[in-house]
């Protein structure tokens, strides 16, 4: 899936970024001064590459200590994957199961287990490219509004997958 169409489908499903304070986010395009009639930029939150490498790190090691064998991706908000790491061992289609299971998550600002109840409602979001609605995938919020998404794919469950991308959003915070 390119790039475009990864926004554009991000776009128009996502909630609206906000803005907001997290311990290993940063403001990548800040105006030195903003006008009142000024309409025309946004100012965004994002995700540092050291942040989204310490995550990754930490959901691996999660796994990794539960002797699981798991691939970590951490996408920004747009979908773009900023970091994968694929643990020792781990499977194949674990590398683009992480990725998809991060960018559905940060595209609903929600758990990908949760997500998986709303294809009772609205089997067709299965169809969205790049997505993947199966446990595993959760977001990185700021402010509550979505920044980031880690992906976690490779444990024999999605329940598994989610408790290490839990781990990795819980690392932010430390």
């Amino acid at each position: 899936m390119n790039t475009r169409t990864r926004v554009l489908t991000g776009t128009a499903l996502a909630v609206a970024l906000g803005a907001g304070a997290f311990g290993a986010v940063s403001a990548t395009a800040a105006p030195a001064a903003k006008k009142d009639d000024d309409k025309n930029f946004t100012t965004s939150t994002h995700l540092t590459v050291d942040a989204a490498a310490r995550a990754a790190q930490a959901a691996l090691d999660a796994a990794k200590k539960e002797n699981q064998k798991v691939t970590v991706a951490v996408v920004d908000r747009n979908g773009n994957t900023i970091v994968t790491l694929r643990g020792d061992g781990a499977g194949p289609q674990s590398y683009e199961s992480a990725e998809r299971k991060a960018f559905t998550a940060v595209s609903w600002n929600a758990p990908t287990s949760v997500l998986v109840g709303r294809l009772a409602q609205a089997p067709n979001l299965k169809d969205i490219p790049g997505t993947l609605f199966l446990g595993g995938g959760v977001p990185v919020q700021a402010g509550g509004a979505p920044v980031a998404g880690i992906g976690v794919a490779g444990a024999p469950s999605g329940d598994l997958d989610e408790k290490y991308a839990k781990a990795g959003v819980e690392s932010l915070s430390e």
